[in-house]
């Protein structure tokens, strides 16, 4: 059973497309992008060591060398357990899981070393190890904790079953798991469930569907939510991705969007869905759109 809980920020700051998986960011626009989420009240910003080919946890690091007092007004979420080949890790020679102890341990003490900190506020299992164990993972979590080098752990992508098992042995403070209009599967899976009986709150990465709603598609799914989204956002006088975001906050287990945008305007934005309440109806609706079968 979890039994601790943890503070987030009502949207989380994804850096995956700050660095070199997308804009690029130097120091100076990286400090600016960060102060202008601290402003809002956005203190949450989500890593992970693979992110931009092993280099994204580094440049935020360079950021916190240069303005340290930075640290004490950010929660760090990052996590491991994926090795990807790359020309930063020329031993992986294949893309792989490791959620052995001592990869765990050695990855914690990279992204701090890289992201020049002393502690880490979340350290996250990336996806499920088809042969991770459990003891270990359990073991590798506690040594961080007792060191001081990780408050909190959790997992990403872990079906219920797969929670449940590693929860047994350790506590865990969240699942951040796919989210979306057009990704239900943890509607229907029991995950959100879950997190209600545990009392911790998910965090939902892609939570507008890679963007899909709003690019050019002849997807017939995409076209009925598109369709049925901009009947109701007319009718809550809020655009389009507002309402997919209150779509989603609307759910009981509380759900906390990860935001993946390197726009500080679109990340402000986000906020606008806290503003929306949406009719039981009109939420089936959309859910009507994306399955395209009537709730029987």
């Amino acid at each position: 059973m979890t039994n601790e809980k943890i503070q987030f920020s009502p949207i989380i700051v994804g850096t995956m497309r700050l660095g070199e998986w997308g804009a690029k960011m130097k120091t100076k626009e990286l400090e600016r992008f960060v102060a202008s989420c601290l402003e809002i009240g956005l203190n949450d910003f989500d890593h992970a060591d693979i992110y931009g080919h092993y280099s994204t946890e580094e440049d935020f690091g360079k950021l916190l060398k240069n303005k340290s007092s930075l640290r004490s007004q950010i929660q760090i979420t990052t996590k491991c357990g994926i090795k990807l080949v790359s020309e930063n890790r020329p031993d992986h020679s294949i893309n792989s899981y490791d959620s052995s102890k001592k990869h765990i341990i050695q990855s914690a003490e990279n992204s701090l070393r890289l992201l020049a900190t002393d502690y880490i506020d979340v350290l996250l299992i990336h996806r499920p190890d088809y042969l991770m164990n459990l003891h270990e993972i359990a073991e590798a979590f506690e040594e961080l904790k007792k060191s001081g080098k990780v408050n909190y752990f959790g997992v990403s992508n872990f079906l219920p079953a797969q929670f449940d098992a590693l929860n047994h042995f350790t506590p865990l403070i969240t699942n951040q798991v796919e989210i979306s209009i057009t990704h239900l599967d943890c509607f229907e899976d029991g995950t959100l469930l879950q997190c209600q009986k545990n009392n911790i709150a998910p965090t939902a990465w892609s939570p507008l569907g890679g963007g899909a709603i709003f690019n050019k598609t002849a997807d017939p799914k995409i076209l009925r939510i598109r369709e049925v989204g901009n009947e109701l956002a007319k009718k809550y006088n809020v655009e389009l991705d507002d309402l997919l975001y209150a779509w989603l906050l609307q759910h009981p287990s509380g759900i906390v969007p990860v935001i993946g945008t390197s726009k500080f305007e679109r990340v402000k934005k986000a906020l606008n869905a806290y503003e929306v309440k949406l009719s039981k109806e009109d939420w089936y609706l959309l859910w009507k759109a994306s399955t395209g079968e009537e709730i029987a």
